[in-house]
């Protein structure tokens, strides 16, 4: 009994980073809290359907110059523009290919300039990634690494 026991706790072990794997293709998802290079945004990355999200959890600076929280005032859409930053969902639709070891395919949003760019997360480490926004082809763009929070 206590080899029955030992085996099926050692195949739980074994078994439980794949529960992180996306289905289609067997690539752990970087869910989690990360920070941006400059340490001024922290962004949790998570599953959207079969998909990777992103939304803004905390801000180094989360209000303006009048204390006021932070709001999404260069939205395109004036609908939007009393979003507060910290909530805003700004990477959307990341789908991995395994070719290139990476998600992407998606889209990442400024709420700095109110601009969407495509990008992708390229995990580099368990704890850093590379987020990549750009315009057309991925060559140009800027690149930022970001690092694990939680």
């Amino acid at each position: 009994m206590f080899v029955l026991r030992f085996a099926l706790l050692l195949l739980f072990l074994l078994a439980a980073p794949l529960l992180r794997a996306q289905s289609s293709g067997g690539a752990a998802m970087p869910l989690g809290v990360w920070a941006d290079e400059q340490g001024e945004t922290q962004v949790e990355l998570y599953r959207c359907g079969e998909q990777l999200c992103g939304r803004i959890v905390q801000l180094l600076h989360p209000t303006d110059a009048e204390g006021h929280p932070r709001l999404d005032v260069h939205n395109p859409d004036p609908k939007r523009r009393q979003q507060p930053h910290v909530g805003l969902t700004i990477i959307r639709d990341l789908h991995y290919n395994a070719e290139e070891g990476r998600w992407e395919g998606g889209q990442i949003y400024d709420p700095d300039n109110g601009r969407t760019y495509s990008c992708y997360v390229r995990a580099l480490s368990a704890e850093q990634l590379e987020v990549k926004g750009y315009i057309g082809f991925s060559v140009i763009g800027r690149a930022q690494l970001w690092k694990r929070v939680r």
